[in-house]
């Protein structure tokens, strides 16, 4: 015998005379069940009777010692490991026997149905293809086997599949589907999914951990079937894991009434920057690209709309009414907001136009009739205008009030009474300044601006020049009609690359 086997011998005997020590005080002769739980998927068991004086009539292998009570109030001593956590694929589940009590087959696992919501991942319950057709069975209901089949814990428990809606099905909704990876802000496709259960027996702790996105799920699924069970796991591990937490996924469901009902919302998404959410919309396949876009607020859908190709917005929009458009379009740049229209066809723009609001409808009117490839053609009329006497204070306040975007705000222009350009003051000049100041002494001597009609050629020239973040411009008689963005001229720059 070597070392090691001594060792384990010599733990035995000194945990069995506890164990004898302990039975000793009790006065009835009872059986009692030793039972050792190891980490993977073998079990031992041992049954130890004794009589009233506490002689031993057995013993066998032992884990850790605990106590409980067997059926007919006796006590149980069960000598277990301490719980593990065990992964286990989808891939690997699906297909599984479920047998009952008396190890006869009730059924083949078919799927696995996962809560959504508050317990999103917790898993509610387990599909089975049955001879009567579909059933569910309650998590908690079923145990696994040290065989690796699922025994059901009650017959009573396995009903009729009745209502597919109210639960997110693993293999049914997620495998080979195309799901959005929030914390890395793109769109992968579903390879397998990996669950775990803490302890060994106890599916009502199944929950989902994490998807595999990678080579390691896919090489499971081809290979299903061909390998035995334990070799195509053992092999598959070997290879680079590709996963996303549970936590960072969000699903994509196409049925509006299915995923309301669901409670499936994309929140998460309009913590996004505009620019990742509009690249994730540009690699969805149409539905679920039409999906998540309609699931959007104005604002949100009027940001990510910006950032979009011209040909992305009209497919973006061609399932919408004009009605929902026109909301969309009024929380758009004005600049942004023209654009597109001039994208889309004059009779569905003047039916859009028609259900916006008076103030929003006439800013973008007039923008549609400069020519897009002019300053005037790509520049905003958001920008904050204050009158040459104002103070810092004033213009403070006139920031506060704004109800464009203010990150796209890098200066104040002050304007004379026939809205002539006479100067502009930075906001860090702002900042810096006392409330009391007049922003004529703030104002730059020379302010920079550009005619309308101004190329868009000569606008980039003119930024790269003066290193500029925004360019005021001016029409034919001085008068500011807007401002033209340092991210217009660098998308007009993209498109020539």
């Amino acid at each position: 015998m070597g070392l090691k086997s001594a060792s384990r011998a010599s733990a035995t005997l000194l945990e069995v005379s506890f164990l004898k020590a302990i039975v000793s005080s009790l006065c009835l002769k009872r059986k009692f069940e030793i039972r050792s739980s190891a980490a993977g998927r073998t079990n031992k068991s041992l049954s130890i009777d004794c009589d009233q004086r506490g002689s031993w009539l057995g013993a066998g292998p032992s884990g850790r010692v605990g106590v409980g009570q067997n059926r007919c109030g006796g006590n149980k001593l069960i000598l277990m490991q301490p719980r593990t956590s065990a992964r286990v694929s989808l891939t690997a589940l699906l297909g599984t026997p479920v047998t009952d009590a008396q190890g006869h087959l009730r059924g083949r696992l078919k799927d696995i149905a996962v809560a959504t919501g508050p317990d999103a991942g917790k898993v509610a319950g387990l599909v089975l293809k049955t001879s009567a057709g579909l059933c569910i069975v309650p998590s908690e209901e079923v145990m696994e086997t040290p065989a690796g089949t699922l025994e059901l814990r009650t017959a009573g428990a396995l009903v009729p599949l009745k209502d597919e809606g109210n639960f997110l099905f693993l293999e049914q909704d997620l495998m080979d589907r195309q799901i959005i990876d929030i914390h890395g802000r793109k769109v992968v496709r579903v390879n397998d999914v990996d669950l775990e259960w803490m302890g060994r027996g106890a599916a009502h702790l199944l929950h989902v951990a994490e998807v595999e996105v990678g080579t390691r799920g896919a090489f499971r699924r081809i290979f299903k079937g061909v390998l035995p069970r334990t070799l195509l796991e053992s092999l598959s591990r070997r290879l680079g894991a590709s996963t996303i937490p549970w936590k960072f996924v969000d699903v994509i469901e196409v049925d509006p009434a299915r995923r309301v009902k669901l409670r499936i919302e994309y929140e998460r998404l309009a913590e996004m920057h505009p620019s990742d959410l509009a690249e994730i919309l540009e690699d969805l396949a149409p539905a679920e690209r039409e999906a998540v876009f309609t699931s959007l607020d104005e604002e949100v859908a009027a940001e990510t709309l910006e950032e979009v190709d011209p040909k992305l917005q009209k497919a973006l929009l061609e399932k919408l009414d004009e009605e929902r458009i026109a909301d969309i379009v009024e929380e758009m740049d004005p600049g942004a907001a023209a654009d597109l229209l001039a994208e889309l066809p004059e009779e569905q723009s003047d039916a859009i136009l028609e259900e916006m609001e008076p103030e929003e409808r006439h800013e973008v009117e007039e923008l549609l009739e400069f020519d897009e490839n002019s300053a005037a053609g790509c520049m905003t009329t958001d920008f904050v205008p204050l009158r040459t006497e104002a103070t810092v204070a004033q213009a403070v306040l006139a920031l506060r009030a704004y109800d464009g975007d203010p990150e796209s705000v890098t200066e104040v222009y002050l304007l004379d009474d026939k809205r002539m350009l006479r100067g502009a003051v930075s906001l860090a000049r702002l900042v810096m300044a006392q409330p009391e100041t007049r922003l004529a002494v703030l104002a730059e001597p020379r302010v920079l601006c550009c005619p309308a009609d101004m190329r868009q050629n000569d606008l980039a020239e003119m930024f790269d020049k003066y290193n500029l973040h925004a360019l005021p411009v001016v029409d034919e008689a001085g008068r500011m009609v807007g401002v033209v963005q340092a991210d217009h001229v660098i998308c007009f720059l993209r498109e020539k690359l």
